[in-house]
C-alpha cells in the first residue's frame, strides 16, 4: 500500500478521554509505521479533569521517541486543541483524529492514497460513510454542511469529520480565529480562499464506546454559530482583513 512518503505527525485532541487513550494510542503504534518512514504521535490534553493527563504522561515516558504530550492546564475548547496540535507538529504532513476512538487511525491510509493518486492536492479530507451518532447530533450536522454551502459555498460533504491530512507548508500562514466548533470549517474556507485544492474520500466510523460527547452542547453550538456569523459579515465588510483575523495556525519564518 503506498504511505504518505514523508515523515507524518498525527495528533489527538483528548477532553476527559482517560477510557479510550490507551487503545487509541496503540491503534496508532500499529499503524503508523506503514503510513510514513518517521513519524510522530501528539497528544493534546485540552484541560482533562479525569485521568488522561496521567496516562498520556506514562505513555510519552514509555516511547519517548515517537509520542509527545501537549497539555492544556483549562480547557481551550476544540478548536484550541487543534490550533495546538497544528502549530506541534514537526513533520512535512500533519493529520489528526479525535481521542474519543470513534476512527481507526489505520484508516488513515485511505487518505494516504488520495495524496499517493493526486500528489498536488495538499489537503485530504475524510468524510463519515455511515455516521455512528446519535439521530440530533446527524441533525445538526446535516444543518450545518447546508449552511456552510449557503453562506460561504464550501461544498465539502463533511466539514467536522475528525479525520484529515494536510501538507504541512500548506497551514504557514492561515489565519484562524475561532476555537471552538467552527474551527474546522473556517480553516478550510481560508485554506480555498488561498488556493489550496482538496481531495476527499470515505472513511469507517464507529460508536463511542467510552467518555461523553461535548459537540451537541448548547454553548458549543452557540459559539460555533457566533463564529459562522463573525466571519460571515467580516468577509463582506473587507474580504483581505477577514482572512487575515485570528492567530497564524504556523509561522512561515
Amino acid at each position: 500500500m503506498p504511505s504518505i512518503g514523508e515523515g507524518l505527525s498525527i495528533f489527538f485532541p483528548c477532553h476527559n478521554e482517560a477510557a479510550n487513550l490507551e487503545a487509541l494510542i496503540a491503534d496508532a503504534l500499529a499503524a503508523a509505521p506503514g503510513l510514513a518512514p518517521e513519524f510522530e504521535l501528539i497528544i493534546v490534553d485540552d484541560g482533562s479533569r479525569d485521568a488522561t493527563p496521567a496516562i498520556a504522561a506514562r505513555l510519552a515516558a514509555a516511547d519517548p521517541l515517537h509520542i509527545r504530550v501537549i497539555r492544556h492546564e483549562v480547557n481551550h475548547g476544540y478548536g484550541g486543541a487543534l490550533r495546538s496540535g497544528f502549530a506541534a507538529a514537526q513533520f512535512p504532513w500533519v493529520a489528526f483524529t479525535d481521542g474519543d476512538c470513534q476512527f481507526r487511525v489505520a484508516d488513515l491510509q485511505r487518505l494516504a492514497d488520495v495524496r499517493s493518486a493526486r500528489p498536488g492536492v495538499d489537503a485530504i479530507l475524510g468524510y463519515r460513510l455511515h455516521r455512528a451518532d446519535p439521530f440530533v447530533r446527524r441533525l445538526y450536522a446535516a444543518v450545518y454542511r447546508f449552511a456552510n454551502r449557503v453562506w460561504f459555498g464550501l461544498r465539502i460533504r463533511d466539514v467536522d469529520c475528525a479525520m484529515k491530512l494536510f501538507r504541512t507548508s500548506a497551514l504557514h500562514d492561515v489565519h484562524v480565529a475561532s476555537s471552538g466548533a467552527f474551527f474546522s470549517a473556517e480553516l478550510l474556507i481560508k485554506l480555498r480562499a488561498v488556493g489550496v485544492t482538496f481531495g476527499e474520500v470515505g472513511v469507517p466510523h464507529y460508536p463511542r464506546t467510552a467518555g461523553s460527547p461535548t459537540g451537541a452542547r448548547p454553548s458549543v453550538i452557540a459559539r460555533a454559530v457566533r463564529d459562522f456569523w463573525l466571519l460571515r459579515i467580516a468577509l463582506w465588510v473587507n474580504r483581505t482583513s477577514a482572512l487575515a483575523r485570528g492567530a497564524a495556525l504556523r509561522d512561515n519564518t
